[in-house]
């Protein structure tokens, strides 16, 4: 029985709380899980019952809830200084944190622009590019070229480039127009060339329009986890800087150690002009964001103050000085605890576990690529399951009672775990997933 304190806080939620992302309709209508500490990859509960963390606090948790490093980083910090604006001053955690990310990432990415959460280390990227093809003279570039279903964010700029119709429909009356390149759901094969073909066919027809064009390397994670292989991806950016294009990676959701490389861009090969970062930037500590640019973009900005071609955007908590601290113990931790090995055995242990669900009745097909893993939910005879049916969110709540959280992406379940998980945990996890499909399904 739920305590009177989760009794109390559930309904102080339902009274006051908007979730993201959420029909509250359906929300205040269910007794919501109020998490209230973490230890290592768990989550517990007001009540005290644990969850293993399956999707890393959304995607952010890379070492661990409450690790020692890094709450010994925020705490020395925090006896220095909470917060100080960038606008006219800087402090050394951030001059230190983007020394060691231009250290860590591309080569060539040697400017760091920081800002707070992943639709805006995008929308810096879009108003960059933009900015710096028009001081350049190139006044015809005033358009920009994606992936279809892709995912960039929430403000406009970002949603302008994103492509899912069930979160950017409504908006398109105030949003700009962009050229949609064809993305395969798998990577290799017929469908997959033949999407390459036609992407770049649009980008020979709109190259010398195009300011930018943006990608999420290798998985596009809010589309389901829809994935392409290093060599279509290689032939668009490629094609797109033979126009012109300038080459922005969105490496929010896929960057620190999720595909098995710190950045998926180093599996690439090609150092594109800008690299959007947040999410697992501090860890999962704390907001944190921050666009890198090359010194030939930044050079375009610099001018005569009364020119007025300086960069006119900021953040009040831009660089925050806590958020930084956390992310140059996550930088340290990456090295000191041989996180991206560790990311390998997770993978290799999650493939070797999801193997036998790809022959299930039900489980259409299964996606991963390093930790991310997308499990795609059909009827038993192969066809979808009807959307009232809300099948992948059945099934991730089924799974909080076998101790795992999980978030659903339509009928697409997936699993992105924190890279610091134990063997034990692993199939902890994956026993979770066949638990709650059994349970919901009933085979």
């Amino acid at each position: 029985m739920p305590s009177d304190r989760t009794t109390e806080l559930a309904a102080l939620d339902h009274r006051h709380v908007w979730h993201p992302f959420t029909q509250q309709s359906t929300w205040t209508a269910t007794k919501p899980l109020i998490i209230e500490r973490a230890e290592g990859c768990w989550l517990v509960d007001v009540d005290g019952k644990r969850y293993l963390d399956g999707v890393s606090s959304l995607w952010t948790n890379v070492h661990g809830h409450r690790h020692p490093a890094i709450d010994a980083a925020v705490r020395a910090q925090l006896d220095r200084m909470a917060h100080s604006t960038m606008l006219g001053l800087t402090h050394p955690t951030a001059i230190e944190l983007a020394a060691r990310l231009v250290q860590c990432t591309p080569q060539g990415l040697d400017r760091v622009f920081y800002s707070d959460n992943g639709s805006t280390a995008v929308e810096v990227a879009l108003k960059m590019a933009f900015q710096a093809q028009q001081q350049r003279g190139q006044t015809e570039r005033t358009r920009f070229a994606a992936l279809r279903d892709a995912y960039h964010g929430d403000t406009l700029g970002a949603v302008s480039i994103g492509a899912i119709d069930i979160f950017h429909a409504v908006y398109r009356p105030l949003l700009f127009d962009c050229v949609a390149l064809p993305a395969p759901v798998e990577p290799g094969g017929a469908e997959e060339e033949e999407c390459l073909k036609q992407g770049l066919e649009l980008l020979d027809r709109h190259g010398h329009e195009l300011a930018a064009l943006v990608v999420e390397p290798l998985v596009q994670g809010a589309a389901g986890m829809k994935m392409h292989s290093i060599g279509f991806l290689r032939a668009l950016l490629e094609r797109a800087r033979e126009h012109g294009v300038m080459l922005v990676c969105d490496e929010v959701a896929v960057g620190f150690g999720r595909t098995g490389t710190l950045f998926a861009m180093e599996q690439v090969g090609i150092a594109p002009d800008f690299l959007c970062l947040a999410k697992g930037i501090a860890g999962g500590y704390l907001p944190l964001a921050a666009t890198l640019a090359t010194e030939s973009v930044y050079e375009a900005f610099l001018a005569a103050p009364e020119e007025a071609k300086q960069f006119f955007h900021g953040h009040t908590f831009t660089g925050n000085p806590l958020a930084c601290a956390a992310a140059l113990a996550s930088l340290d931790l990456f090295r000191r605890a041989d996180r991206l090995a560790q990311a390998t055995r997770i993978a290799d242990r999650l493939a070797a576990g999801l193997a036998p669900l790809r022959e299930r009745p039900g489980v259409a097909s299964i996606r991963q690529k390093g930790v991310m893993v997308g499990v795609d939910l059909v009827q038993q005879d192969g066809s979808p399951h009807p959307p009232a049916r809300r099948i992948g969110a059945a099934v991730c709540m089924a799974a909080r009672e076998h101790g795992v959280v999980l978030r659903p992406l339509g009928d697409t379940v997936v699993l992105n775990p924190p890279l610091a998980l134990s063997a034990e945990e692993v199939d902890h996890l994956l026993d979770g997933l066949r638990a709650a499909l059994k349970d919901v399904e009933g085979a």
